[in-house]
């Protein structure tokens, strides 16, 4: 398994979300400070070691495709937007993200990602109700693989952690 993944995310979304939801994306995509309270994804579990030795669970806040510059394994740049979409009917916002992330992360970046499955214009769902946003591939892999969601499961976290959601 890889320990780098490239992730790209572009999604057309609803004109449906709140001040408190866009305020979080844009937190999440690094265009934004951290609101005061998350309500999108609120679960951000960290491992620390208490001053006896003792592991602990805390929760730990961090934007999820907040990456920005240079890539660190995958080369180009990182980078993410969010803007308003006049050209779709009722609006909405056109979303983009080049991230790198690491297995460690994969659960939490799938939770935002089924968060955002849920919110896409009509134009990204299938006739299966699939939902196609974006790609990603290992930073050793050339080719990329389609990022999509269905029935509650993201391909990017089945790939890396079966079982899981």
């Amino acid at each position: 398994m890889s320990d780098v993944y490239e992730l790209t995310v572009t999604v057309d979304l609803r004109d449906e979300l709140s001040e408190q939801q866009l305020a979080e994306l844009r937190w999440h995509l690094g265009l934004g400070p951290q609101p005061g309270h998350l309500t999108v994804l609120t679960g951000f579990p960290c491992v620390v070691v208490d001053d006896d030795g003792v592991p602990q669970i805390e929760n730990e806040p961090r934007p999820l495709l907040a990456g920005s510059g240079p890539a660190w394994r995958t080369g180009g740049a990182l980078c993410s937007a969010l803007a308003a979409r006049t050209g779709l009917p009722g609006g909405g916002w056109a979303l983009t993200s080049r991230t790198e992330i690491h297995p460690d992360e994969v659960e939490e970046v799938g939770a935002l990602l089924r968060w955002l499955a849920e919110r896409v214009h009509d134009t990204h769902r299938q006739d299966d109700g699939t939902v196609w946003i974006g790609y990603y591939r290992a930073h050793e892999d050339r080719t990329p693989r389609a990022l999509d969601v269905g029935g509650g499961r993201v391909s990017l976290v089945q790939d890396l952690l079966p079982g899981s959601r």
